[in-house]
């Protein structure tokens, strides 16, 4: 099944939802219902009747006798005051008020809600003259569809989950109910979904975060604004030395910017137009200036380059740095680590020749490539251009250039890609990394960006071969992107379970009885000499020792949930032997104590 079909398939599921609620509560007045990730929704105002999971189950059973009917999607279309007429007659307030708009002007209804949900749009603000109705059984709907032929021919689906939806996106307006359901083309697609879904309850980063002891917040703080414990910063520090150590090898140098600036570099930049209302704004006390939080660093890395004369013997010039920036996003869209208004991006910034672009765009990516496979993430590209809106800054035979030269790199390095039209940065063009975690979610991870906008804009120069002056082209990359984001990403793909080098305590030693301490003394003097080098240099090793008077099964249970990559177990066997029993996730075994070092080099 193709995609247009698995969106019809999903669009007709949403009217056989209201179908069956329609059937169950007949004074049910309708919102929207379009097509989302995986499945659909319907919005759906039933006044004081709550509808609750306990309801699922008869409204499924409703929803397959429509399925069993077969009934016919008949198509058909009114005049728009026939079609008003017939929302007051139906006592459908909500599609009153959409054809009321539609009778206005097509263009504003068309740009405030989901295209599935409308009637014929017209192009233009021209005023709706006909609307589009899809009717099966008795039941007819406002829509332009698409559908299936018929009600007999929409795959597996089950209904999840109902939240409140303020009609329209308005808290002004009435809230309604939004019943959610997921659909696919077979009965094993969905229970594979349905398995993964489960499996992603138990790897909720939230869940895991705090088991493991990792990150907290705290509402004195504010919601967003995540903090870390010893053990997260660990991780955090070593997932960015390891950023910073591929950036390092390519050429990049550290550099540090403050937190915060005038808002005139973001006048100039185009993110005060672009990101106006994501700033968090700072007045002095001292002086009328007015600061903003940083949202970005790309525009202080530029003031780093204009601070002295540039020749074209010196590009490319690289920077690296890796920083917090701040963005008010909006309070309902926080959660976890995966949205937060404090995030922190391993941010690199390239100012180049023209002829060097392919150099540097293959250098970062041949370091995204190496990181990714570090931690065990599969990646595939996204070419993410610009689409036909003015929401963009630059020519667009700038742009064209640039979409042409990342394209041409992505194949040039054999990498699996797609092209997606208006996921582009308001200053050009992205190559969007793309990981698949071990449950089969795909995240977008890592970026590498052409901008041909910014430094025009800073009037950054550097001299030519013949002593004129040039504008360099900037490459923006991060590798991890949002530590934050990553982190969330990191802790669901691994389950908490890191890779031995990444692990914020990567050795616990589990002592049997007291009578094996002064061994485990030479247990720790190895440990502390020991000094992992791959993927990460010069990664000391982080371990700890459980010597309390507990059971072992005790200590073992809590080193497991505390996911402790592993855990050396010591007994009076051992310490006569002069060998240590080592526990992992792929079984047991035991080694000579002067194995160990090795061992952990190699695991």
């Amino acid at each position: 099944m193709n995609d247009d079909q698995l969106h019809a398939m999903r669009h007709s599921l949403a009217h056989i939802t209201a179908t069956a609620v329609k059937r169950l509560w007949p004074d049910a007045k309708f919102g929207i219902g379009p097509v989302v990730e995986n499945g659909f929704y319907y919005d759906i105002d039933l006044g004081d009747t709550k509808i609750s999971e306990s309801d699922f189950k008869k409204i499924e059973k409703e929803m397959r006798r429509v399925v069993n009917q077969d009934q016919p999607f008949e198509h058909s279309t009114k005049q728009i005051d026939e079609a008003i007429a017939w929302a007051l007659e139906t006592n459908q307030p909500y599609k009153s008020e959409l054809l009321n708009d539609l009778k206005r002007s097509g263009t504003t209804v068309a740009h405030d809600l989901d295209a599935d949900e409308m009637g014929t749009i017209t192009d233009g603000d021209a005023a709706m003259e006909q609307v589009g109705f899809y009717t099966n059984g008795d039941f007819t709907d406002l829509c332009r569809g698409p559908h299936v032929e018929s009600t007999g021919k929409v795959g597996a689906f089950k209904l999840m989950r109902v939240a409140g939806a303020y009609w329209r996106g308005n808290e002004k307006n009435p809230q309604m109910q939004r019943l959610y359901g997921v659909a696919f083309a077979t009965q094993e697609e969905l229970d594979a979904h349905l398995n993964m879904l489960e499996q992603a309850k138990a790897r909720d980063h939230r869940k895991l975060g705090k088991e493991l002891d990792l990150y907290t917040t705290s509402p004195l703080v504010g919601i967003g604004l995540p903090m870390f414990t010893p053990r997260g910063t660990v991780l955090r520090e070593v997932l960015s030395r390891y950023s910073n150590q591929l950036r390092e090898q390519a050429g990049f140098e550290k550099v540090w910017i403050p937190h915060i600036t005038k808002h005139e570099l973001y006048e100039t930049s185009g993110h005060w137009e672009k990101l106006g209302d994501e700033l968090f704004l700072v007045t002095s006390q001292e002086s009328n200036d007015k600061f903003v939080m940083k949202p970005m660093n790309c525009p202080h890395h530029t003031q780093i380059y204009a601070s002295q004369p540039r020749s074209y013997r010196d590009m490319p010039v690289r920077y690296l740095e890796t920083t917090t920036i701040y963005r008010d996003e909006k309070t309902g869209e926080l959660g976890g680590l995966n949205r937060v208004r404090s995030a922190t991006q391993d941010d690199s910034h390239v100012f180049a020749r023209p002829d060097q672009i392919e150099d540097e765009v293959n250098g970062l990516l041949a370091s995204a490539q190496e990181l990714y496979a570090s931690v065990g993430l599969e990646l595939r590209v996204r070419l993410s251009y610009r689409d036909d809106s003015d929401a963009y800054l630059g020519e667009p035979e700038l742009w064209q250039s640039a979409q042409a030269q990342l394209k041409s790199a992505v194949e040039n390095n054999a990498l699996e890609y797609f092209e997606q039209n208006g996921e582009a940065a308001f200053y050009g063009p992205k190559i969007d990394f793309m990981a698949t975690d071990a449950i089969g979610r795909e995240h977008q991870v890592a970026t590498v960006q052409l901008d041909f906008v910014q430094p025009q804009r800073f009037g950054l120069q550097y001299t030519d071969a013949e002593g004129g002056f040039q504008a360099p082209v900037m490459i923006h990359c991060a590798l991890l992107g949002s530590i934050e984001r990553f982190l969330s990403v990191f802790i669901e793909h691994t389950a908490g379970w890191f890779p031995l080098w990444a692990a914020p305590e990567q050795v616990r030693i589990l002592t049997i009885n007291d009578t094996v301490l002064d061994y485990v003394e030479q247990i720790k003097a190895i440990l502390a000499e020991t000094v992992l080098m791959q993927p990460v240099k010069y990664n000391e090793l982080r371990y700890s020792c459980d010597d309390r008077n507990e059971s072992l099964g005790k200590k073992i249970r809590e080193a497991t949930g505390m996911k402790i990559p592993v855990q050396l177990i010591v007994g009076p066997k051992d310490k006569e032997a002069g060998t240590v029993s080592i526990r992992t996730q792929g079984g047991e075994e035991t080694i000579r104590l002067d194995q160990l070092a090795e061992y952990l080099k190699t695991a």
